[in-house]
């Protein structure tokens, strides 16, 4: 089943609602990092830090590829743009 324009507003909300995946994104914005680097800005497990990491990657919010053992995350800054620019003209804000 399609994930309507309404529901894919909704889910990229809930997860860059969260305090933690706003610090990741913001982390991001800077340069590509794997989950043991991200890790190192938090006091938080490295399961923990994936978890949050799989949340962003599944509604589109960052990418992921894999380098031998190591996952590097990065911002997809498409998906940014699409959403907030969808949800500003759903209330004619531009």
């Amino acid at each position: 089943m399609a994930v309507t324009s309404d529901e894919k507003l909704e889910n990229f909300f809930k997860a860059v609602g969260d305090p933690t995946r706003l610090k990741i994104l913001s982390l991001l914005r800077k340069k590509e990092m794997c989950v043991s680097d991200v890790c190192n800005h938090f006091d938080m497990a490295q399961p923990t830090i994936s978890h949050h990491l799989s949340i962003l990657k599944n509604v589109g919010v960052v990418k992921a590829r894999k380098e031998g053992k190591s996952v590097y995350y990065r911002l997809n800054p498409c998906c940014i743009d699409d959403c907030c620019g969808g949800f500003m003209k759903r209330f004619d804000c531009c």
